[in-house]
């Protein structure tokens, strides 16, 4: 369906390219770099054997030897956007190398300086994000070809092969997915229905370590220090689902207030690209989409509204049943693992078993955010009821 949107003063019209999204690709990042100029080598070579490296256990060894790099010669938005998806996942892979048992707490000088300098310089903090894992990680293996699964892989991955892989993929389709809603132009909620997308994907605990953060975490109660950036220990989220912009900008246009949540979701917000954060900003302050369908008293854009809200809480249904399928259930089955010895042979990581990559009680949260988007459909169909009684 199409609408016209509510008056905007002229003023206040933004640009979709001022703030680094694409009509096509939404907040995605368009043609991501697969290299680095010839000076960052020591980086990339490190960067794409990280699984090989975590499984030989040498990545800490390759890590402490490589060079300290300055990343002045770092010049254009894609270069910085690759470097630091390379140094987030080196950082990952070090501190989580040896899983739970053998957490470092301090990043080397060699990683932990460019890795600030780099995030500094993109607003955004020292530690891999969905902007770095899904937004940024992506190339097609035939150019011309379509965004599916099968033409879709990373440029930069983690221990786990297909789960890895599929895990970071099948959130990047959710993004492309959405992104011709993202379009701010005379359609607010064009091609909103695109959030029935089905989600299937086999999530293996054996990655898992591998996106948990260093806030809210007992395995690290103190933090990680950056060697060379500063002395005492800083603590951030890991990467989360909550840091998509796309969700962020749906619950904006459609007015769905998350109250319980909202201090989780805010500092949510200080971990996405800070134009994503102010496109997000920008939209709160335009009149209310809601506002301006209910004044309007018409049956077919109250329904209209109400559709996209409904395509918004299947969405976030289905989120809850695929965390539950694929994280809390195998954490449980996990813990339940015994050898013929009747001793334990693998567990759930505790951090993410309790709190989440992005450090909230996940489920808890999901729940909570899918009931508030189902208390504002209620809302509308309110409104839609009586503007029924009064025709």
């Amino acid at each position: 369906f199409s609408m016209a949107a509510p008056e905007l003063d002229p003023k206040s019209f933004f640009s979709l390219k001022s703030y680094h999204v694409s009509e096509e690709l939404g907040f995605v990042l368009s043609d991501p770099l697969e290299t680095l100029p010839p000076y960052y080598m020591p980086w990339m070579d490190i960067a794409l054997q990280i699984p090989e490296l975590v499984q030989s256990h040498e990545l800490r060894i390759r890590i402490n030897k490589m060079p300290l790099l300055s990343s002045r010669f770092l010049q254009k938005h894609r270069e910085l956007r690759l470097a630091r998806l390379a140094l987030s996942m080196m950082t990952m892979g070090y501190i989580w190398q040896e899983g739970e048992d053998n957490i470092v707490e301090m990043l080397p000088h060699n990683l932990a300086i460019p890795y600030w300098e780099v995030s500094q310089r993109l607003g955004l903090p020292p530690i891999l994000t969905h902007a770095d894992s899904v937004l940024a990680n992506w190339k097609k293996k035939d150019v011309q070809g379509p965004f599916t699964m099968e033409n879709l892989e990373l440029l930069i991955t983690l221990p786990g092969g297909d789960s890895a892989e599929g895990f970071f993929l099948v959130t990047l389709l959710v993004e492309l997915a959405g992104a011709p809603a993202v379009t701010v132009k005379n359609n607010f909620l064009k091609g909103s229905s695109c959030l029935g997308i089905e989600i299937s994907l086999w999530f293996s605990f054996d990655i898992s370590y591998l996106f948990v953060k260093w806030k809210d975490n007992t395995c690290m109660p103190n933090g990680l220090v950056y060697e060379g950036v500063q002395t005492e220990p800083m603590a951030y989220s890991g990467g989360s689902a909550a840091q998509s912009s796309l969700l962020h900008c749906f619950d904006e246009l459609l007015g769905v207030k998350h109250k319980e949540q909202s201090a989780f979701l805010t500092r949510m917000r200080k971990y996405m690209p800070p134009s994503h954060r102010q496109l997000i900003q920008d939209i709160s302050l335009q009149p209310s989409l809601k506002s301006f369908v209910q004044r309007q008293g018409s049956e077919r854009l109250n329904e209209a509204f109400q559709d996209c809200l409904t395509k918004l809480l299947a969405f976030r249904n289905h989120h809850i049943n695929t965390v539950s399928r694929f994280i809390t259930v195998p954490a449980a089955r996990a813990r339940q693992r015994t050898g013929s010895d009747g001793e334990l042979i693998s567990k759930a990581p505790t951090a993410l078993e309790e709190r989440g990559t992005g450090g909230s009680g996940y489920m808890t949260f999901l729940k909570t955010v899918r009931d508030q988007t189902k208390g504002t459909l209620l809302l509308s169909l309110i409104s839609l009821l009586l503007i029924l009684s009064e025709t």
